[in-house]
């Protein structure tokens, strides 16, 4: 189970060395390789907006899409200065539901880890191909490799600031990888504890490539890197490419 109801607080807080603008100049010069100039693009499993925002701010009309009330509460309120500002929905992947086709759909930061379960995962491929444009819509995500995972497993993480104080250890087993978060946040001279439990599924290449193409995807490209490297093993994080051709 991945709740989002206290750390969304402080979701930004703790990720402020993701660089979403370098993700952001990524999909630029993906675009570019592709040979497209979307329009419209969702942004699914969005969190708090912080990609949404940045591509809004460069001109795409941007959907932004997550399963957490709170992480979208957060999404709104970073994107008030947008214009147009993106349109968020409340969804889980599984049940994506969209007015109509989309050119781009990006998953970023492992978000596809996120969903635990493989049925529920080929459940929002289907659905992401559905929403895509026919005949041109590009599918973007990336992982968490097997290898990351195992060199993660075990390890116990701090982040900190003046108001709060993050805890948590990584657990892998039966193919999950689950994380015990400990957040210890100050009110005045006291200090309030919260625990949320995340976890992320280990995906193989292989078994992601035959998901997407049971859902209808065509020209399936693996990268190791964000300057479109071959993936050559041992990476922490790889990145997909799929065209909806039909």
């Amino acid at each position: 189970m991945n709740s989002y109801q206290t750390l969304s607080a402080y979701y930004d807080r703790f990720t402020d060395d993701v660089g979403y603008a370098r993700w952001a100049d990524f999909f630029e010069r993906l675009f570019a390789r592709e040979g497209m100039q979307p329009k419209l693009v969702l942004d699914l499993a969005c969190g708090t907006g912080s990609l949404t925002g940045i591509l809004a701010q460069r001109g795409y009309e941007m959907i932004g899409v997550d399963a957490s009330p709170d992480m979208l509460m957060q999404a709104m309120q970073n994107t008030m200065d947008c214009d147009p500002r993106p349109l968020f929905l409340n969804q889980r992947m599984e049940a994506l539901d969209l007015y109509g086709t989309v050119d781009v759909c990006l998953c970023c930061l492992d978000s596809v880890n996120y969903v635990t379960e493989p049925e529920t995962l080929q459940q929002a491929f289907d659905r992401v191909h559905l929403f895509l444009e026919p005949g041109s819509g590009l599918f973007v995500f990336d992982i968490n490799t097997p290898e990351k995972f195992a060199r993660m497993d075990g390890n116990c993480y701090v982040r900190e600031d003046e108001d709060v104080f993050c805890a948590w250890q990584a657990a892998v087993e039966d193919g999950l990888c689950a994380y015990q978060f400990d957040i210890f946040e100050r009110s005045g001279e006291n200090w309030t504890r919260a625990q949320e439990t995340h976890e992320e599924r280990i995906y193989t290449a292989e078994t992601l490539t035959a998901m997407l193409e049971r859902a209808g995807f065509s020209e399936i490209k693996i990268y190791g890197d964000q300057e479109f490297a071959p993936v050559r093993g041992g990476e922490d994080r790889i990145y997909f490419t799929a065209r909806k051709r039909d």
